[in-house]
This record gives structure tokens, sequence and C-alpha cells, in this order.
């Protein structure tokens, strides 16, 4: 199976659309983590254990692992979150040319599925086009303020280039393989490019601390029923003043999200 059918099965089995996104701040780890070996590893296996029965997904940011120890508490978070059957969605937006890119795409034989950049083009993206067993999500309409710099330059046709993207990206999508990123801060948007693409799965960031339409991130990000709504800051920082509490207090937050959602689906 692919990555989106081993999706669908992972959806129906804890009946949750909910990506726990580990974004391990530093800065915010509670002190008892601290003396810890690997503090962000540490973080992440209690976050795991407490919120793992509501995850369709784990969803690292490569951003808060870019150093030594920072790669290898990556490690055992993927190789953790393998061993409690979560699928692990690695959001890198990786794109390259040449030799550069084919490195890039080797890090999905380590995790299931990866976010990448078309701002190269489709040859800077090839590499993961062809892994036809893991899922890419191709960056689309993101849930920044500042996206809509590029994203919503109008093009000689009259459509936006994020409409663009979501053709292109629908169009590269051969192998059945491809999702693509759009926030939930804009649920118009999300509107229009659902009835755009309507096969194509959606990872829906900006629903938790960005305070996105959980309803919209819900009625237009899933394709037959296969989607993500990603929250991060707002599930693993629950706790973030409850000291040992901490991850309680997240595993409580991911079961509230995945019921709140559950409700529009």
């Amino acid at each position: 199976m692919n990555f989106f059918d081993r999706l669908h099965d992972r959806i129906r089995t804890v009946d949750s659309v909910v990506s726990v996104g580990l974004d391990p701040d530093p800065s915010r780890i509670p002190d008892h983590l601290q003396e810890h070996d690997l503090p962000r590893w540490a973080f992440n296996r209690r976050i795991i254990d407490a919120t793992h029965e509501h995850a369709a997904v784990f969803k690292p940011n490569a951003a808060f692992y870019e150093d030594h120890d920072g790669w290898r508490a990556l490690e055992e978070t993927i190789a953790y979150a393998h061993g409690k059957d979560v699928p692990v969605l690695l959001d890198a937006k990786r794109a390259d040319i040449g030799n550069t890119t084919r490195q890039y795409a080797k890090i999905l034989e380590t995790v299931d599925a990866l976010t990448v950049n078309p701002y190269m083009g489709r040859d800077s993206l090839q590499p993961f086009l062809a892994d036809e067993e893991s899922g890419i999500f191709v960056l689309c309409r993101t849930s920044n303020p500042g996206g809509a710099d590029i994203q919503d330059l109008e093009l000689e046709t009259g459509e936006p280039v994020y409409e663009r993207v979501a053709a292109l990206a629908d169009l590269w999508n051969e192998n059945d393989n491809v999702g693509l990123v759009v926030g939930a801060t804009k649920p118009e948007e999300l509107r229009e490019l659902r009835e755009q693409v309507p096969d194509l799965p959606f990872l829906v960031p900006g629903v938790g601390a960005q305070g996105g339409d959980a309803e919209a991130a819900v009625e237009h990000g899933l394709a037959d029923g296969v989607g993500l709504i990603n929250s991060s800051r707002g599930i693993i920082f629950a706790g973030e003043n409850q000291g040992e509490g901490f991850a309680s207090a997240s595993g409580q937050a991911a079961k509230r999200l995945k019921g709140r959602l559950n409700r529009y689906r």
C-alpha cells in the first residue's frame, strides 16, 4: 500500500485526522527534562506516549532538529512513533535540482511522507514524485500572512499562483502519492481548492495556535475521508506550566481536538 492507503487505514483505526506536530522548541522543554542526554527526544517520547491514540500522524518539523543532537533526537522520535504504528510526516519543505534533490529524497527511506516546495518546478520534485510508496505534500496556500506576497499574485490567465500550483500538483499525481498543504486560516480558499482538485488530500495547518477554521478544515481538507489537520504548539505545549504533568495535558489537548474535528466529519 502507498502512504495514502496506509493513512486511510490509520484514520479508521484511531478515528482521527489529527496530525500532531512535534516541534520541541528547546526553550520550552520542561526543566525536569533538560538534564537528559537528548532533551528533545525525552520530550517527544512523552508526547508520543500521551497522544498516539489520537494521532493519525506525527509531524516533526525539521527546523527543530538541525544540529547534531537534534538529528539524533529525530531518529529516535521516528523509530518510536513507528513502534506505536503511527506514520511520520517530516515537515522539511524540501526541493532542489539534480543530485541535490536526489539526496534530499533519501529521507523517504526513513519517514513515510514529506512536505516539498514547488517553487523550482517539476524536475526539483521528480525524485519525490517517483517514490510510489511515500507521500508528498506540496506547499500550495500557506497559513502565514506573508504567503500572499507570492501565492496571491495573479497570472496572465487570471488565476492566482496558488491555484496554478494546485493544478500542477494534480497533474503530477501519477502515482497517487501527492497531497497539498492548504492553511485553515482562509476557509473560502480551502473550499475553492477542494472544488478544483477533488481527489488530493490536504494537510491543513493553522487550526491550533493560529486559530484557523476547524469546520472548514474538515469539510474541505479531506478527500474521500483522507486528509490531515495539524496542531503543533496547541497540543505539545498545552501543559507548558504543569511541570511533570505536561504530557498528560498534551494527551487531553489531542483528544479534545480529535473530538472537535470529528463533529464535522
